[in-house]
């Protein structure tokens, strides 16, 4: 059987709708900025992904950077990993982090989803997995805002698809208001309901860890990045400190930065995000690590090609689901009593809603 050849990678710059517009302790995203990547291969088969810019600022110059790193692979054959080491292999001096990592990883996804639908079979039998059934909490709301509504949202968030985790934002100037926010989401949502929480970054090592021993005894499922991503030192000081346990990884720029994580005791869960990781290639890598050191692994955003990933992963934990790319998918994830229902459709089941790309597109 002879091999797919790359006829093109073609981008284009939307701005979405959130349901709810996510607000942390370190900011507010007020649309939804993604680029959509479709690689072409000479047969007509096209391979989808998308990226987060998390700003219209950033928009043009990731779409270029994907444009440019696409030039590079046009007529060669559709082999993600080949692909994957010589766009690194073109990289070496540049480095790959920052938008250049992000624009890899997208190319990397749709290779993967191109190359799994040239088998006719969904990425996660691809991987070597069944299509099953993944474990989701709902992280599509509980962002920072007046407490007196959170009960009510939280209860609202569990009825949707019956799940059984959610994610609170937390990380208020006033650390005792943060503490009023758990417990009054607690208190709606019972024992049997996983809480998790989320810092974004907002602490220092010594608020944190003052932070983390007020909550420690609040039944919390995990405390997740309560100081900048890369002090693995500070990380490690605190998670350390507490019995609860706490969650990283959404910043993690490959399977090295990982190891050297996991080599810091930064952390006793971690969560790579597959945009940051370096896609599907990158993935599959850190999953390596993570079940060699025994670490428990948990996904960051882009549910579409976690839900397969996880399904292939030998410590999958949990998947984040978030609907912000919804508005833009003709079927999107289904979530069914809790479970993310990785998609039986062949690649990673995403396909665009034309109408819907037009009137978002930029």
């Amino acid at each position: 059987m002879s091999i797919e050849k790359i006829v093109s990678v073609n981008v284009r710059k939307v701005v979405a709708p959130f349901s709810v517009p996510p607000k942390t302790a370190t900011g507010i995203l007020t649309d939804a900025a993604m680029v959509l990547i479709d690689l072409e291969t000479e047969s007509g088969i096209v391979g989808r992904s998308y990226l987060f810019a998390f700003s219209p600022l950033f928009l043009t110059p990731l779409a270029s950077t994907v444009e440019s790193l696409g030039s590079l692979i046009a007529g060669d054959a559709l082999a993600p990993l080949s692909i994957e080491k010589k766009l690194r292999s073109s990289l070496r001096l540049i480095d790959t982090p920052g938008l250049i990592g992000l624009a890899l990883a997208g190319i990397d996804m749709a290779a993967w989803d191109a190359h799994a639908k040239t088998l006719n079979l969904p990425l996660a039998q691809v991987l070597g997995s069944e299509v099953t059934e993944v474990q989701a909490y709902n992280s599509c709301g509980l962002w920072i805002n007046d407490t007196a509504v959170l009960a009510d949202e939280a209860e609202a968030l569990v009825a949707l698809h019956g799940f059984q985790a959610l994610k609170l934002r937390i990380g208020r100037e006033d650390a005792r208001a943060d503490l009023e926010a758990i417990r009054q989401v607690k208190n709606r949502i019972g024992d049997a309901v996983h809480l998790m929480v989320d810092y974004n970054q907002s602490q220092t090592v010594s608020s944190a860890l003052q932070r983390a021993r007020e909550l420690d005894n609040e039944g919390l499922y995990w405390i997740e990045e309560p100081i900048r991503h890369a002090d693995y030192k500070g990380s490690a000081q605190i998670a350390s400190a507490m019995t609860t346990p706490l969650q990283t990884g959404e910043n993690l720029c490959g399977d090295f930065e990982l190891q050297c994580a996991i080599n810091a005791g930064a952390a006793n869960l971690y969560m790579p995000d597959v945009q940051r990781i370096g896609g599907v290639s990158g993935w599959l890598r850190a999953a390596a690590v993570c079940n060699a050191n025994g670490f428990s692994m948990s996904s960051h955003l882009f549910p579409e090609v976690s839900a397969h990933l996880l399904a292939a992963t030998p410590t999958c934990h949990w998947l984040e689901y978030v609907d912000w790319a919804n508005p833009l998918l003709e079927q999107p994830l289904e979530i069914r009593n809790g479970m993310a229902q990785v998609p039986s459709r062949s690649g990673m089941g995403i396909e665009w809603n034309e109408d819907a790309v037009a009137r978002y597109q930029v």
